[in-house]
């Protein structure tokens, strides 16, 4: 099998990271979750726990207009960013380098699919499910009630849709930003599992 790169976007609660974890073992190629995020304090020299701080979590649009355009067109250095540009910069540096280091590999979240934009050999996909779905599973793996869970859903589905949306060009969750979108509401993890195993070992 040639070099195939699989990045995951996903619904919480979706099993998107279950579907990533299992691919990989399938595929027997690394997987990259929150373990991106040692990699990435490794290679920064920033300290990992202010990586989780903003692991995919919301960001100030009024700063990013005042401070990241002006970077991106070339009129400042990465010292002048805020720590939180930094930080997302140094993760995307990291997903593109372990990228071009371990040829095939999976990457969940951290807008990867973006980092490998101009990558060859990258299918990004995205994993969604119906909400009553989505209760069930988060109430069931956290031990909390259904209402809890749904709150816990919906504050994590706006985090990560925001940290999507404001550093890269796309819309979290849009279809046409995706080459696949599948439904852990129609088909089971093994499923799916061995649906994108066989998309990626045939296209």
């Amino acid at each position: 099998m040639s070099k195939r790169i699989i990045t995951i976007g996903r619904q919480f609660g979706s099993g998107g990271k279950q579907i990533g974890e299992e691919l990989a073992k399938k595929m027997n190629v690394p997987f990259y979750d929150k373990e991106l995020l040692k990699h990435a304090a490794k290679e920064s020299g920033i300290c990992e726990e202010i990586f989780e701080n903003f692991d995919e979590k919301p960001t100030n649009s009024f700063l990013y207009s005042l401070v990241m355009d002006p970077y991106s067109l070339g009129f400042g250095t990465s010292s002048d960013l805020p720590l939180n540009h930094k930080v997302f910069l140094a993760a995307f540096d990291t997903i593109k380098n372990l990228a071009e280091k371990d040829g095939s590999c999976i990457f969940v979240g951290r807008c990867a699919d973006y980092a490998l934009k101009d990558t060859e050999g990258v299918l990004n996909v995205f994993i969604y499910a119906d909400i009553e779905d989505r209760i069930k599973r988060v109430s069931d793996k956290f031990g909390i009630s259904e209402n809890n869970a749904k709150d816990m859903i919906k504050k994590e589905d706006k985090s990560r849709a925001s940290y999507y949306n404001y550093y890269t060009s796309k819309r979290w969750g849009e279809m046409k930003g995706y080459d696949i979108c599948l439904s852990t509401s129609k088909y089971s993890i093994e499923q799916l599992v061995e649906i994108l195993y066989d998309i990626i070992t045939k296209y």
